[in-house]
């Protein structure tokens, strides 16, 4: 169904349980799901949070500058990525950490011709740092980057299993969509990525795929075209 894809991963869900830290159990499942995507022939792409470690925004509520605070985040995003390349790697897949400011020998510069090369290689390309810039979530450093990359949709792994009309975490009558065009979604006030990452998809025609991740074998499902969590469009 797809060739290439922009998987964003939030640093919490490689915390595992707790979400905080890096648990080994989740990235060795989470590796062993995107290494049977690439060994298929998919070209997978990753950007990972880094609320795990340091959340920039948060940081700012705690008496850090948020400059200073989002720099901190995007290098929390750079050791998540770091671990999950370890484990992807144990699985037998080549995986290489770009970051978006240059930060050589721990990892690769990015730069989209070099990233695309690496993918089609059959590597996965695990790009790391944000967008460079503070006041950017690493929501916006996906939609960037699958745009930049011309991903056939950006997939959201989530611990919920899709888009619903409330929180179902906290509302258990909520309802869960199967589909949904970018402009419900706005209307509807749908919480589905921050604004700048939703404009940005919306305006270059990136469906955005919401799923739960920690379900065992929901990415494969997906990537073979069954209908996982919920699909927003144009």
């Amino acid at each position: 169904m797809y060739k290439r894809v922009l998987l964003k991963l939030s640093g919490e869900s490689l915390g595992g349980p707790q979400g905080k830290g890096l648990d080994p159990d989740s990235l060795r499942a989470y590796a062993r799901e995107i290494a049977a995507a690439a060994k298929a022939g998919l070209q997978v792409a990753i950007v990972n949070g880094g609320g795990n470690i340091f959340r920039g925004l948060q940081g700012a509520g705690k008496g850090f500058d948020r400059v200073d605070g989002d720099k901190m985040g995007m290098l929390a995003t750079v050791i998540n990525s770091l671990a999950l390349a370890t484990f992807i790697k144990e699985e037998g897949v080549d995986a290489q950490v770009f970051t978006a400011l240059p930060m050589e020998p721990i990892a690769t510069y990015y730069m989209r011709d070099k990233a695309v090369a690496f993918l089609e290689k059959g590597g996965v390309a695990l790009i790391s740092g944000g967008t460079g810039n503070p006041f950017f979530t690493t929501d916006s450093g996906a939609a960037l980057r699958a745009l930049e990359l011309k991903a056939d949709a950006l997939l959201k792994g989530t611990r919920v299993d899709g888009v619903y009309t409330a929180d179902p975490e906290k509302d258990p009558t909520a309802v869960r969509y199967e589909e949904l065009t970018f402009d419900e979604a706005l209307s509807k006030h749908l919480k589905v990525m921050d604004q700048t990452a939703f404009a940005l998809c919306s305006e270059g025609n990136m469906p955005i795929i919401v799923f739960d991740m920690n379900a065992t074998g929901n990415l494969t499902r997906l990537l073979h075209g069954e209908k996982v969590g919920t699909l927003v469009h144009v």
